[in-house]
């Protein structure tokens, strides 16, 4: 069954048994600090989980395209089954149905609808604590379902009862926290039907394909768990992997949500994907950092050091790693990129892609030349450096990283990725540590070098630094101008010599773009308007639309800077 027809199946199935489809929302979280990227399906849902009351009603379901990077980016192509972007069904109760309604229906859903085979669908539950008992109403609920099947599901043969660390979900450790059990899903894609195996001692043979959270207690003060009067249900199943078992692939990358990137892939290269473990690998990873590029791009992210930029820059950067393996030497996310938007779950799901083609082309091929140059540049010399290392120091090592950096600026990221290709005896997490202390004494006295050389900016009153100072507004205003909205400051210094402003912008400046700034400037500097400033509370000062940044560093009375004309 393709992809396509699994999400509409899902979603068909639980609005028959009256659930509302909330939004698909975008992987750059919305009023959430504490999260990085979206990595879950339940992320809209935490302020109805805990309490408040949706305006949809009870019963939820929904697809989220989630992101999980730090936690997957190593197994890319070394396993199965692991991919950074992936979607996620979900369906919730918010207080109303529970375990037996759960229970029943995912498995109906898995074996009647989907049409998977019971006989290799294993379960886990929590075994119990100090803190919450043995889920026993679960482990009965799922006897009467494999019974259901002709299937004798016996404890420790079919049903596992794991402890806190992998069959109890919480959200945090404060007080106020909502958390409970969960029962996983489990299908077997070894020799045989897999009877009496554990999945916990068995990974590679069994695959989790959902995970139901009975969220019944909340977090106490003194670190215990009392129980909830709403008693809500969250269910989360990877699409992505559902569609592994249900079109008989034997690894994800196989499947309809990645083959036509790997099918391109074949073609550019003359290589089947199938070759070798050396190739498979190499394109496992092209394939699933375009699909995760394309959905950061389409969600507003642009390369950078920070944040998901910083995250959209490293998957461009490991795929041009990738290529070189495979002899892609140009152009690899720019050939790709229509490949992505023709998978068919991708194309249902976000019909804008096809009108932003260009634009993420564009993106991706500004990325990918500004890295490889400096690829190209320093990969040999890295090889070389690792291929003839006679000791192995990690500090050593870590001190030959940070001088590839400053010579050639050769990234961390992919100086650790070389060293685990070269299979040397090195702790890379000690080096990446060492790495860094070297990196932050390196700034700290670029930092005082600079403070000795550019002394002055706001401290410094004198008429040359007032005037650099109010052409930095002006300068804001003309990039404004004639380059659009989307342009922020991200910072700036002054002193009597020069000043330096700094902005976001995704392309380089052109020559005609930098002509039309710089006569904006000069233009509304020679009109030689009156500046003045008045005191004005920060709120007050927001309502007349002002532009300000770096909220966090005004006070409640900000100086509002105002001129004769607007």
């Amino acid at each position: 069954m393709k992809s396509k027809q699994i999400l509409i199946k899902f979603l068909g199935y639980y609005k028959k048994r009256g659930h509302k489809l909330i939004p698909n929302v975008s992987l750059v979280p919305e009023n959430d600090s504490t999260l990085l990227y979206v990595n879950s399906g339940m992320f809209p849902l935490v302020p109805y989980l805990s309490g408040e009351t949706h305006p949809l009603g009870k019963r939820l379901m929904n697809v989220q395209r989630a992101l999980r990077f730090f936690e997957d980016i190593d197994n890319i192509g070394i396993t199965n089954r692991h991919t950074t972007a992936f979607h996620m069904l979900g369906n919730w109760s918010i207080g109303e149905y529970f375990k037996k309604e759960q229970l029943n229906w995912v498995y109906e859903f898995y074996i009647e609808i989907i049409g998977l085979d019971p006989s290799r669908m294993y379960a886990s539950v929590f075994a119990g604590d100090e803190y919450s008992p043995k889920d026993t109403e679960s482990i009965d609920l799922l006897k009467k379902i494999f019974s259901k099947y002709g299937i004798e599901a016996k404890e420790n043969e079919r049903i596992f009862p794991y402890g806190r660390e992998d069959n109890w979900w919480q959200r945090g450790d404060a007080p106020g926290e909502l958390g409970g059990p969960d029962s996983e899903v489990f299908y077997y894609l070894g020799e045989g039907t897999g009877i009496g195996l554990n999945p916990a001692e068995h990974q590679d043979e069994f695959l989790e394909i959902g995970n139901s959270v009975f969220m019944q207690y909340r977090r106490t003060n003194d670190g215990g768990w009392n129980e909830l009067p709403q008693k809500n249900v969250d269910f989360g199943g990877g699409l992505e992997r559902i569609a592994l078992i249900s079109q008989r692939k034997k690894d994800i990358f196989q499947t309809d949500n990645f083959w036509p990137i790997i099918q391109k892939l074949e073609k550019l290269t003359g290589v089947s994907y199938n070759k070798d473990g050396k190739t498979k690998k190499a394109m496992s990873i092209i394939a699933d950092h375009m699909r995760a590029s394309t959905l950061l791009v389409m969600d507003g992210v642009i390369p950078s050091n920070k944040d998901q930029g910083y995250l959209l820059r490293r998957l461009i950067r490991r795929m041009v790693r990738a290529g070189k393996t495979l002899q892609l030497n140009e152009n690899i996310s720019v050939n790709l990129v229509s490949s992505v938007i023709e998978i068919e779950v991708l194309n249902y799901l976000y019909p804008e892609l096809k009108n932003n083609i260009s634009q993420i082309q564009q993106v991706f091929s500004d990325e990918e030349d500004k890295f490889r140059t400096t690829f190209e540049k320093g990969s040999n010399v890295v090889h070389k450096y690792l291929t003839n290392l006679q000791t192995v120091n990690e500090n050593q090592v870590a001190e030959s990283a940070f001088s590839f950096y400053e010579s050639l600026g050769y990234p961390l990221e992919i100086f650790l990725e070389d060293i685990k290709d070269t299979n040397l005896n090195l702790d890379v997490i000690k080096v990446e540590s060492i790495y860094n202390v070297l990196f932050k004494q390196h700034r700290d006295l670029s930092r005082k070098g600079a403070e000795q050389k550019f002394k002055g900016g706001l401290a410094d009153h004198s008429d040359q630094v007032i005037k650099y100072h109010t052409a930095t507004h002006l300068l804001d205003m003309a990039l404004r101008n004639i380059l659009g909205n989307h342009v922020t400051q991200q910072g700036s210094n002054i002193s009597k010599d020069r000043l330096r402003f700094d902005f976001s912008h995704q392309n380089k400046l052109t020559s005609d773009e930098i002509t039309k700034i710089e006569s904006l400037v000069n233009e509304t500097i020679k009109t030689d308007l009156p500046v003045n400033f008045i005191l004005l509370p920060m709120d007050e000062a927001e309502k007349s639309g002002a532009l300000h940044f770096f909220k966090e560093k005004y006070g409640d009375i900000v100086k509002f800077i105002i001129s004769e004309k607007v």
